[in-house]
């Protein structure tokens, strides 16, 4: 949802990179499975994010269109976010 929201305010002017992969597998047994029987099977993958983790770099565009942007793709995020930019 978050990186639709930016391809959307950006008009998909913006060159967009997700620097996040989910590779971690999570299992679930089935509803009505009893107790034991080992690990259930592979039902996706997710990605661990932790503090200070880039997940979005955007490029192309004006500094504040890229602001408003990540401004709106944060509120479709669980955690806090902090917009950082490059100076070079």
């Amino acid at each position: 949802a978050a990186r639709k929201v930016i391809a959307h305010h950006t008009k998909r002017a913006a060159k967009l990179w997700i620097r996040v992969f989910p590779d971690k597998p999570f299992t679930k047994k089935g509803a009505g499975v009893r107790m034991g029987g080992g690990k259930g099977d592979i039902e996706g993958y997710v990605a661990v994010i932790r503090r200070g983790r880039i997940i979005f770099e955007i490029a192309g565009v004006e500094q504040d269109i890229a602001k408003e942007a990540v401004r709106k793709a944060a509120a479709k995020l669980p955690f806090k976010t902090k917009f950082i930019t490059l100076r070079g």
